[in-house]
């Protein structure tokens, strides 16, 4: 932490240390949807911490308003990158926030050794080859200009799983139990949804609400909801699985009947909260955006349609994936685990 909180020398670009702030003027405003906000305007001095700058005190004005949406507060002590314009002129770009987010990623790393310990290590060596994997892939979908996009996630979702589980659960029956009923869930789900996509000539999906996308959105979304709903279904069908395995193995003479009727009640009374749980992701995600086409006048339906819709569809994809996993994981877990017993 102090080294991050004095790594300014690392930065090609400017960095100011605020020492001093005044507050100049204070606006209201208002917008012809009656949207009130205002506006304050700030004078911020400093000094230089990098560059061949170094040690030039600099002042320069900062706009920001109550809402906050497209600009900052800044208060004395804090630091922020700056553009230097020459003649004396300067404009801040954005405060320095490697401080805190490095705090926040060592707290994470520090609560998974002390409660987890050899699992946490664990988890995070599965974090860092995910992440490492997702780049990769990011990368071949750029090389090929996106036309691709749906094999390149598609495979890279079964490596997330494999990977995740074997170094979760380790190399045996168990994992490889898990593994298929993840992969076969998720992409039962997705072919569900396309038969539907089909029959509904997929109305009511908008995906011209895919801001930003340079690549076709269809496959893209699809994607997205193979990754979205692969943590969810693996969480499940781990659960089962590793509960069913483990009264198999305090119980050897359990039945395949009696193994899958216990999975089917542990999936129904965890798979209310998943679903749950990835329906407020989805919406969360488009809160702001839908709370921002409401303030300006647009209605409740197409303030819906342009950023709610596809996450309720995701939701309801995911969704069918978790209902899948209870039978499936069930399923394969009582022939598996009666198979091994024998």
């Amino acid at each position: 932490m102090f080294f991050v909180s004095h790594d300014d020398f690392l930065y090609t670009q400017p960095i100011m240390q605020i020492q001093k702030v005044e507050e100049l003027s204070k606006n209201k405003e208002v917008d012809t949807f009656q949207n009130v906000d205002h506006s304050y305007v700030q004078k911020l001095s400093g000094v230089i911490t990098n560059g061949k700058h170094k040690g030039e005190h600099i002042t320069l004005n900062n706009t920001y308003t109550d809402s906050k949406a497209m600009d900052k507060k800044y208060k004395v002590g804090q630091k922020a990158f700056v553009v230097l314009h020459g003649q004396g002129e300067s404009t801040i770009k954005d405060a320095k926030r490697d401080t805190p987010v490095v705090f926040l990623i060592y707290l994470a790393i520090a609560l998974m050794f002390i409660f987890l310990k050899m699992a946490g290590i664990t988890a995070i060596g599965s974090i860092i080859i995910n992440t490492i994997l997702f780049m990769v892939a990011l990368y071949f979908d750029g090389f090929n200009n996106g036309s691709n996009v749906l094999w390149i996630f598609s495979i890279l979702a079964v490596l997330f799983s494999a990977i995740t589980l074997w170094l979760v659960i380790g190399w045996n029956r168990q994992m490889f139990v898990t593994l298929g009923s993840t992969v076969a869930c998720t992409f039962l789900s997705i072919l569900i949804s396309l038969i539907v996509f089909r029959f509904t000539h997929e109305k009511g999906i908008f995906y011209e609400s895919m801001q930003y996308v340079t690549q076709p959105p269809r496959p893209l979304f699809l994607a997205e909801t193979i990754i979205g709903s692969l943590g969810a279904v693996m969480d499940e069908s781990t659960d089962i699985i590793s509960s069913l395995f483990a009264l198999k193995m305090e119980c050897p003479d359990v039945s395949k009947k009696q193994l899958f009727l216990s999975g089917r009640n542990i999936g129904k009374s965890i798979m209310g909260p998943l679903i749950n749980v990835l329906f407020f992701i989805f919406m969360g995600e488009t809160l702001s955006m839908t709370l921002l086409f409401l303030k300006n006048g647009n209605s409740w339906g197409y303030s819906f349609s342009m950023n709610m819709s596809l996450g309720m569809v995701q939701s309801l994809i995911s969704g069918i994936g978790i209902v899948l996993a209870v039978p499936v994981a069930s399923g394969l877990t009582s022939f598996f685990a009666e198979k091994r017993r024998k």
